[in-house]
């Protein structure tokens, strides 16, 4: 039987920038009614090879066949005009133009006299948006859409310029579990149009529930390729990492000691209420629910970010004003937020000056900053947290997800706090940084620290903490000992479903 031609494929492909060699003989295939999952670590490579595919880098080496002929794309229109698209983790299109002419940019039907044809826009993108299965108005601006809708309107769009090779660059990680379903009914519809689809994801049982085939790449180099069928989740971590990952959960048993961390009756009018729990030290407190349950809300509140209606906080047994950040710092908290590029870095800084902004002023002799002192202790916290930087002076920008995470882990723990907030602590971040990162937070925890883990991320929060909380509606429903708690027990009370047999000792 002749095997089919693959629609796009690249085969031997090397790509160096200056001394960095970024590919290494890198070889990949898309076959028309499959989606593809690429996997590999934050600085596998990835990123280069889906430019290459995408015209914005060319290979220095290797060979890239479109329909099994030759190609060399030398910019990205050209790779757009192949029938190749990118469908990014954040759309980049207009805010305050439609749905059908962020679609259409640029090649708007036209009547006579050069007039843009609105009625035949409209039914042309509303077509478009039917054969995806979406509904969706045309005629609406993209202001105000959430992110799954605009990743719908760039997949319309790339159709539009019938696309054949659709890209998507960790579409679901800003989803919730109904629209990552949404999502996927749209990818099948693709491929039953015959349409390839290559996944860039983290999310290990989303690759393996909806790709035919993956590919996985370390360190620049292509590992292996196959149908998923003949992996497992072990020998899928085993080629991203180069070693076996056997614990990824690597909690440390530990004897929670005093109460660090008291809340009672915590209240923001129309966001929680009455929000009552203790983490004491050592221990490793989950904090779980469905998207919107009040769980960072909580968060910025204890850290007083957000004004509180009602209730205290308190660590180590003294209060803390409502609303001042810096009375919670210099009481021992420290909050590593949901979005860390927005909330947690200063992008265009230095590693070095990120991992020390909460400690500035310690740092400093008289009116000049220390900066000896500065760099001593950026260095001894990132050393510790096992940070891949080439230079401490380059800015945060250029780092790993996995490695922006340990800097801002780095610029709370330089504090010394007492409680640690950790809010999505693994959120976009790949399998082998995630275990780094569950590590750290396990050691410090074993050391005394009192932690508060917030995480959508159920395997997460079943793995590592003491205790699980789970919320609801803004309110907290019920507790759950480490022994008692699997996803079943959480989910039941997170959506409300009180099930007995299931939540176990639930309060």
């Amino acid at each position: 039987m002749t095997e089919p031609t693959p629609i796009l494929a690249l085969r031997h492909a090397s790509k160096s920038f200056g001394p960095v060699k970024a590919l290494l003989d890198v070889s990949l295939e898309l076959f028309g009614g499959e989606a593809h999952a690429l996997l590999g670590e934050n600085g596998a490579g990835k990123s280069t090879l889906v430019k290459i595919l995408a015209g914005v880098h060319r290979a220095d080496g290797g060979e890239l066949l479109v329909g099994g002929r030759p190609r060399t794309f030398h910019n990205t229109a050209e790779a757009r005009d192949a029938g190749i698209a990118i469908i990014y983790q954040e759309p980049t299109l207009f805010p305050d133009l439609t749905v059908a002419e962020n679609v259409l940019m640029g090649r708007q039907p036209l009547k006579g006299g050069g007039r843009i044809d609105r009625r035949a826009m409209l039914a042309r993108v509303g077509e478009i948006l039917r054969e995806l299965g979406v509904v969706l108005d045309p005629a609406r601006p993209v202001r105000g859409l959430s992110i799954a809708d605009q990743q719908i309107v760039e997949i319309a769009k790339a159709l539009s310029f019938q696309a054949r090779v659709l890209i998507m660059d960790e579409p679901t990680a800003a989803l919730t579990g109904q629209e990552t379903e949404r999502l996927f009914r749209v990818v099948r519809t693709l491929r039953a149009r015959g349409a390839a689809v290559l996944f860039i994801t983290h999310r290990l049982e989303e690759a393996f529930a909806e790709c035919q085939r993956l590919t996985i790449m370390r360190d620049g180099r292509w590992v292996n390729s196959g149908p998923s069928e003949e992996y497992t989740i072990d020998s899928v971590v085993h080629g991203m990492v180069g070693r076996d990952v056997q614990e990824l959960y690597p909690k440390l048993a530990v004897t929670p000691g005093e109460v660090a961390l008291a809340v009672q009756g915590l209240t923001r009018r129309g966001v929680f209420r009455n929000v009552s729990f203790q983490v004491r030290r050592g221990e490793i407190v989950g904090l779980a629910g469905l998207v919107g349950a009040g769980r960072s809300e909580v968060a910025r509140s204890i850290f007083g970010i957000d004004p509180l209606d009602g209730g205290t906080v308190c660590v180590q047994g003294r209060a803390i004003r409502s609303g001042d950040t810096l009375a919670a710092m210099n009481a021992g908290i420290g909050l590593v937020p949901e979005d860390r590029r927005q909330q947690g870095l200063v992008m265009d800084m230095s590693i070095e000056r990120n991992a020390t902004l909460a400690v500035l002023n310690r740092l400093r002799q008289g009116p000049l900053m220390n900066r000896t002192a500065e760099y001593q202790t950026a260095s001894d916290w990132t050393s510790k947290l096992r940070l891949k930087a080439h230079r401490l002076t380059d800015p945060v920008s250029t780092l790993s997800g996995g490695n922006q995470q340990k800097v801002v882990l780095a610029k709370w723990l330089a504090t010394g706090p007492t409680v640690l907030i950790v809010d999505e602590p693994t959120r976009g971040v790949d399998v082998g940084a995630k275990a780094e990162v569950h590590r750290t937070i396990a050691e410090l925890a074993a050391e005394g620290l009192a932690v508060l883990m917030i995480s959508s991320d159920l395997p997460e929060v079943l793995g590592m903490a003491d205790r699980i909380l789970v919320m609801r509606e803004g309110e907290l429903v019920g507790e759950l000992a480490r022994r008692d708690a699997s996803e079943e027990a959480v989910m039941y009370l997170a959506t409300g479903q009180r099930n007995a047999a299931a939540i176990g000792g639930a309060a």
